[in-house]
């Protein structure tokens, strides 16, 4: 109940107020920040192997990914970004299945292509077993899916704000993300479609800065850990609690890491504004400006388009197009060069 209690009071408003976050163009530029963190996280947690730098250099110029490792992320992101569209739609199981889809598309092992955003079936023998080969869970029976998943829709759509029915939103959440891993409803997978629905419910259940941290990011730090705490909820009669207790660790470190990063940034901006303090260009920079100059001084070399400027801050073509011009043409910050149609600095 105490970590309950530090959840909700830290993750649906504490920090509305922070200037740091607060204004709505700084806001966008954390989320597309967050959402970036945790596609790449959450794919690597499943085996994806790539650099977070190739990563995101993808994700925010937008070009096509190159192999397997980069498909799951950009899968991964896009289904953030389904998430935060349809988090005020009631869960169903068609829901579950295009999340699905989107995790999926274009990775499923071969003679499985056609299984996305599918419930296994008759001819799909799912074990979970461990590196050593030692199995650690069979899943119930395909025949029981639908079933399952429905009352796993029911369970999340109902009201439960009177008496003694009341179950926390973030309890609810832990417990679908648990439930999709112990059913395991689809050939490959599960555990980007249950960490995604966790976010889903509780962005639905108003905790905003749930969509600014990433649990993979810490799962990724101790991944045995993770799945003893499905075993443990299995082997003592399904309680539920010790993946309850473990989730709640998590989240609470994920609005830790939240904090530091935000603070770090402040100070990165900062640095930038100290540089420049004794310019001619004093005042004359935005944050997204200062921050890539930032990343530049401390990347000698990096190479920045509009369209990369445009998807790092969630912003338009002009307004991005209008910084980097601005960066290279009006302050001379920036070397401008084209290679084809694509201008670079």
């Amino acid at each position: 109940m105490r970590d309950i209690l530090w959840i909700s009071e830290n993750a649906t408003g504490a920090i509305q107020a922070d200037s740091r976050i607060s204004d709505p163009q700084t806001k966008q530029t954390y989320l597309i920040n967050s959402l970036i963190e945790e596609a790449i996280s959450s794919s690597q947690l499943e085996g994806a192997a790539t650099t977070r730098q190739v990563a995101k250099d993808m994700l925010r110029s937008g070009r096509a990914p190159k192999d397997h490792s980069e498909k799951m992320i950009r899968n991964n992101y896009n289904a953030m970004r389904f998430i935060r569209e349809y988090k005020d739609e009631t869960l169903t199981k068609s829901m579950i299945c295009e999340l699905h889809r989107i995790v999926t598309e274009d990775t499923l092992p071969a003679g499985n292509e056609d299984k996305a955003g599918v419930f296994r079936g008759q001819d799909d023998d799912i074990r979970v077993y461990s590196l050593d080969d030692k199995l650690l869970h069979t899943p119930p029976a395909y025949q029981q899916l639908d079933d399952r998943i429905q009352q796993l829709c029911d369970f999340v759509n109902s009201e439960s704000d009177s008496g003694t029915s009341f179950i926390p939103p973030v309890i609810k959440a832990i417990v679908v993300h648990f439930m999709i891993g112990y059913d395991h409803p689809f050939v490959d997978g599960n555990g980007r479609t249950a960490r995604a629905l966790f976010y889903w419910v509780m962005a639905k259940e108003g905790y905003w800065l749930m969509e600014y941290i990433s649990i993979s990011r810490v799962l990724k730090q101790a991944p045995a850990q993770y799945m003893a705490a499905y075993l443990h909820t299995e082997t003592d009669g399904n309680d539920v609690t010790y993946f309850i207790i473990h989730q709640l660790e998590v989240i609470k470190k994920s609005i830790a890491d939240l904090h530091r990063y935000l603070a770090d940034k402040a100070g990165e901006v900062r640095e930038a504004e100290k540089i420049l303090k004794k310019s001619q260009l004093n005042g004359l920079l935005n944050h997204r400006q200062l921050g890539l100059l930032k990343n530049a001084l401390d990347n000698p070399g990096m190479e920045y388009t509009i369209k990369s400027h445009q998807n790092a801050h969630g912003i338009a073509y002009q307004t991005a197009r209008t910084d980097l011009l601005a960066l290279a043409d009006k302050y001379h910050l920036l070397k401008k060069y084209k290679i084809g149609k694509k201008t670079f600095l």
